[in-house]
């Protein structure tokens, strides 16, 4: 009888390596949400993916900061969990980056006990003999890890480290039923979704002082009626979310509707509004209400 293999695979990196891009290139799926901004992914994400004889639970984690704020702290938080259940541990650095920005969890890296790749990514923009000098850097930094050069984007060597995590699972049951692909529910991607629109199209500190609830979902066979509310922190980013007669709410509103009309496969009808949820990202209480803690 051939062995099964499951285990959970912990994506850490600096904000904006390509960590979402990879998940998404693993998942086949738009996942993760994926924008240039910094600090795009806020929660862990898992997804999972299951073949007859193994079953793997990728981690998208937030990127790697020094914390400014509560909501920052809680991020962190995610981040060092990811070591605490990680079977194998894909660190993911892009091209002439140095170093993490956080020390205390680079020497964690250096000193796992567990299998570490190294994902070298972005190289389809580099020169043959600069990616020689930065795989010896790596090798020098991290001896305890294997480098693999890839382009998350081009999907450039993302099935042969695919394959090497697979190699690299230990023996073990199932954790989740073969046919689900994450343990998030379904509001959690139609927030990510709306958030993903607006890192988009809005600036500054707009993106990160919202945060979106999602009050009601409701199914039928043919559609799936939501309800979702962006929470801001101030009466004047309200005005900005809305727009000159509603314009700007209205495309964020569209376009996350057509990106949820694929994901779930079904005619989606959405209904936004925004409220001002005073100073929220400070506030524990609030915090713990969007799960940002325990």
């Amino acid at each position: 009888m051939s062995t099964h293999k499951s285990g959970y695979v912990n994506i850490v990196g600096n904000p904006n390596v390509g960590k979402s891009t990879l998940m998404n290139a693993f998942m086949g799926e738009k996942f993760s949400i994926i924008t240039n901004k910094a600090q795009t992914t806020r929660h862990r994400i898992l997804g999972i993916l299951s073949g007859e004889d193994y079953q793997m639970i990728l981690s998208d984690t937030p990127g790697i900061i020094k914390p400014a704020y509560e909501l920052q702290s809680a991020m962190m938080d995610f981040v060092k969990s990811s070591f605490e259940d990680a079977d194998v541990l894909v660190y993911m650095v892009e091209l002439g980056e140095k170093a993490l920005k956080d020390e205390q969890f680079f020497k964690k890296i250096q000193n796992a006990k567990i299998p570490v790749l190294l994902l070298l990514n972005k190289i389809d923009k580099a020169e043959q003999d600069f990616l020689e000098e930065q795989v010896n850097y790596w090798q020098e930094q991290l001896p305890n890890a294997e480098i693999h050069p890839i382009s998350a984007l081009e999907k450039f060597n993302i099935e042969g480290v695919f394959e090497r995590i697979k190699e690299l699972l230990p023996e073990g049951p199932a954790y989740y039923p073969k046919d689900q692909m994450t343990d998030k529910p379904e509001r959690f991607f139609v927030n990510e979704s709306i958030r993903e629109k607006i890192l988009k199209h809005y600036k500054k500190e707009i993106p990160y002082a919202v945060e979106i609830e999602t009050e009601e979902f409701a199914e039928t066979d043919q559609i799936i009626r939501i309800r979702s509310v962006i929470m801001v922190e101030r009466d004047t980013q309200k005005g900005i979310i809305i727009g000159h007669k509603g314009t700007a709410l209205k495309r964020v509103g569209m376009e996350a509707r057509k990106d949820l009309e694929k994901f779930f496969g079904k005619q989606i009808h959405l209904a936004l509004y925004v409220k001002v949820n005073k100073n929220w990202r400070s506030n524990n209480r609030e915090l713990k209400r969007f799960g940002y803690s325990e």
